[in-house]
C-alpha cells in the first residue's frame, strides 16, 4: 500500500477513536514523507485540536491551508478550528461542501474497487501493480469515510447550535450508518431521534424511527428475573437513573420523587452517571439511598442496580444527551419505566412503560409508543425549584404599564422555533401596534448565531427594530420582568422554560398538538389552572395571545398574581403528585406479580 495513504488510514481511524497522540504520530510520518504537502500539518492541527491545544492548532491549520488550500484535510482542520470559534455559520458552508465532496468520491473509489475486484477474481495472474492499486483504493475509501465521519459530527453540532434541527437529524443519521461500532451507531441514532422530536414529525413516523433503536443492542445479554419473589405488597424498592441529578432542567422536577415518597412503602435509590455540582449536594442530603457511577461502563452499572435488588428502575434521560439507556438495555430491574427527561418513545423494549398524564396523551391511545403508556391524572411534571435555585421575586407590574407597548419573549431553545411559528408570531406582532419581541438563548450568545437568526428573521419580513436578541445568562430569570407575554413553541412545547415564565409572573399562551411532546404545555397549564392559556389550534393561539395584548388590566392581575396562584396549583403539589405517581408504581409491580 501507498505509505501515504496508509498513514492517512491510520490517523483517521485514531481520530475516530480519539487518539490524538496516535494522530500526532502519523502526522510526523507524513512530515517525513512530503514537507511541503498539507497532509501533516492538518492532521497535526486535527490531533492538537483534540488534545485542546488551540493556538498550535491554528498555526497548523494555517500552514495546511498554505500548503494546499483544495485539500480536504486541511479544510476539515479549517472547519473544526471554526468550530472552536463558534463561527458556525463559514463552518456549516466549508463542512457541506467537505461532506459532498467526500460522498461523491467515496462512490468513484467504490465503483473503482469494485471493478477492480472484478477483474482480479477473473484473472489469478493479475499483476501485482493491479492488487497493489486494489489495496489503494481501499485505503482511500476508508481515509474518506473517516473524513465523512468527522465532518458530519462538527456538521450536527454546527447546525444544532444554528437551529437548524432537521439539518442536524440528517447528519446525525448518516453517521450512525458510516460508523461501524455498534455502541456508537446506537449513541448517533439515539441522537438522530432526540432531533427528531424538534420538528412536526407524525406519531406513526416516529414510532417506526424509535422501534429501530433496540436493534442495536441485540446482542446485549439482559438479566434474568425469574428468581424474584413476586409479593405485590412488598416495600418496594425504586431507583432512579440519570446523567443529570445536576444544574439541569430535570433537576427542577426531582424533589417530590426524592423528598415527598412514602418512606414506609417505598426506598429510593439513585443512579448518578453524570456530573457533580451544589444540585447534587443538595440531592445527596435527601431520604435517598446514593450511587456514584460516573463513568462506570453500562454493564457495571447494571450489574450494580441488579445487586441492589431494585424492583422499578425509572430513567429520567431518554434520548437526551449521556442518557442511560443502554443501562436499561441490560434489563437490571423487572420493571422499567421512563419518566420526565424525555419527550417521546425510547424504541427499547426494555423499558416497559412511559409515564405521560391524561391531557399529554388522552383516552387509551398508545400511538406512537413502544412501551406501554402510565397516565397520571395530575400532570406528569410536578414543578419544584427548591434543589436548584432560590428564585428571585418576580415584578409586580406588567412591562406594558411603564413602556406603552406590549413585550413578547421566547427564551426557548430556539431549536424548538420553526419558520411557520415565526411567521405566527410576525402576525401577531403585526396586529398589535409598535410590540417588541425578545428572544433569549444560546444561538443569540455567538455573533455568527445572531447573524443566522437576524437573516431567517429578515427572510421571513420581519421588523428587525422591533426584535430584540439577548444571549444566555445565569440571571436569565430576571429578564422575565421585561417580559409581558411568553409564546410557547410548537409541535416541541417548553416544559421548564413554561414553568419558570408563570413562576416568574408572565403568562404563557401554548397551542395543544397531536403528540406527547407537543401536549406539554397544555398539560402544565392545565394543573397550574390555567387552561384559559390554551389553544387548540394555531388561529385560537394568535386570538388568546391578541386577548392578552390588548387587555392591560388582565396582563397586570397575572404579573401581580402568578407565583401565589402557581404555589395552592396541582403543578406544585409534590404530595398529591407521588400519590397518583406510588399508586401506579404499585399498579404496575403487581401487574408483574401476575405475570408468569
Amino acid at each position: 500500500m501507498n505509505d501515504r495513504l496508509n498513514w492517512l488510514s491510520l490517523a483517521y481511524k485514531f481520530a475516530i477513536d480519539g487518539d490524538p497522540k496516535a494522530m500526532r504520530a502519523c502526522a510526523r510520518e507524513l512530515f517525513d514523507l512530503n514537507e511541503q504537502a498539507a497532509d501533516g500539518p492538518a492532521i497535526m492541527a486535527l490531533a492538537a485540536i483534540y488534545a485542546g491545544n488551540n493556538d498550535e492548532a491554528a498555526i497548523l491549520t494555517e500552514d495546511a491551508m498554505a500548503a494546499d488550500a483544495k485539500s480536504i484535510h486541511a479544510n476539515l482542520a479549517q472547519a473544526a478550528l471554526w468550530s472552536l470559534d463558534f463561527e458556525i455559520d463559514k463552518e456549516i458552508k466549508l463542512l457541506k461542501t467537505i461532506v459532498k465532496e467526500s460522498t461523491d468520491a467515496v462512490e468513484k473509489q467504490e465503483h473503482l474497487r469494485r471493478e477492480l475486484s472484478i477483474r482480479i477474481l477473473r484473472d489469478k495472474n493479475m499483476p501485482k501493480e493491479e492488487s497493489d492499486a486494489h489495496r489503494d483504493l481501499e485505503a482511500k475509501v476508508k481515509i474518506l469515510r473517516g473524513v465523512l465521519i468527522l465532518a458530519q459530527g462538527l456538521l450536527a453540532d454546527a447546525l444544532a447550535l444554528a437551529a437548524d434541527p432537521a439539518g442536524a437529524a440528517k447528519s446525525l443519521l448518516a453517521l450512525s450508518e458510516l460508523v461501524e461500532d455498534e455502541k456508537a451507531k446506537a449513541l448517533y441514532y439515539g441522537k438522530y431521534l432526540f432531533m427528531l422530536n424538534y420538528r412536526a414529525v407524525s406519531a406513526g413516523k416516529l414510532f417506526q424511527e424509535s422501534a429501530r433503536f433496540d436493534g442495536f443492542f441485540k446482542n446485549v445479554k439482559r438479566y434474568s428475573h425469574d428468581a424474584v419473589k413476586k409479593n405485590p405488597k412488598k416495600k418496594l424498592r425504586v431507583g432512579y437513573i440519570s446523567p443529570d441529578f445536576r444544574l439541569h432542567s430535570v433537576a427542577y422536577f426531582l424533589r417530590p420523587l426524592l423528598k415527598d415518597f412514602d418512606r414506609d412503602n417505598f426506598i429510593v435509590h439513585c443512579y448518578s452517571t453524570g456530573k457533580s455540582d451544589g444540585v447534587t449536594n443538595n440531592i445527596r442530603r435527601l431520604p435517598i439511598q446514593w450511587r456514584d457511577l460516573r463513568g462506570k461502563p453500562a454493564a457495571f452499572v447494571a450489574k450494580v442496580i441488579f445487586e441492589d435488588h431494585i424492583d422499578i428502575l425509572v430513567d429520567l434521560s431518554g434520548h437526551s444527551q449521556n442518557n442511560c439507556l443502554e443501562v436499561l438495555a441490560y434489563r437490571p430491574a423487572p420493571v422499567q419505566i421512563s419518566a420526565i427527561g424525555y419527550v417521546a418513545t425510547t424504541g427499547l423494549n426494555a423499558v416497559d412503560y412511559f409515564l405521560s398524564d391524561n391531557i399529554c396523551m388522552s383516552g387509551s391511545d398508545n400511538t406512537g409508543f413502544t412501551e406501554k403508556l402510565l397516565r397520571l391524572p395530575c400532570c406528569h411534571l410536578c414543578y419544584s425549584p427548591g434543589l436548584v435555585r432560590q428564585m428571585p421575586p418576580p415584578a409586580v407590574r406588567a412591562p406594558v404599564t411603564d413602556n406603552g407597548y406590549v413585550t413578547f419573549g421566547c427564551f426557548n431553545n430556539f431549536n424548538k422555533v420553526t419558520d411557520e411559528l415565526l411567521c405566527t408570531w410576525r402576525s401577531v406582532m403585526e396586529r398589535v401596534a409598535d410590540s417588541r419581541l425578545i428572544i433569549k438563548g444560546k444561538i443569540c450568545s455567538i455573533a455568527a448565531g445572531r447573524r443566522l437568526l437576524l437573516a431567517r428573521l429578515k427572510g421571513l419580513s420581519f421588523d428587525l427594530s422591533r426584535i430584540e436578541l439577548r444571549p444566555f445568562s445565569p440571571d436569565y430569570l430576571n429578564d422575565y420582568r421585561d417580559i409581558d407575554i411568553a409564546l410557547d413553541t410548537f409541535p416541541y412545547n417548553g416544559g421548564l422554560t413554561t414553568c419558570e415564565a408563570l413562576f416568574m409572573g408572565v403568562p404563557v399562551v401554548t397551542m395543544r398538538g397531536r403528540t406527547h411532546g407537543s401536549r406539554f404545555g397544555a398539560s402544565i397549564l392545565s394543573h397550574a389552572d390555567l387552561k384559559e392559556l390554551v389553544a387548540q389550534n394555531q388561529m385560537e393561539y394568535v386570538k388568546k395571545i391578541l386577548q392578552l395584548a390588548g387587555n392591560k388590566d388582565i396582563l397586570q392581575r397575572y404579573h401581580n398574581g402568578l407565583r401565589e396562584h402557581m404555589h395552592q396549583s396541582g403543578l406544585m403539589n409534590g404530595k398529591g403528585y407521588m400519590m397518583h405517581l406510588e399508586k401506579l408504581y404499585r399498579q404496575v409491580w403487581e401487574d408483574f406479580c401476575k405475570a408468569r
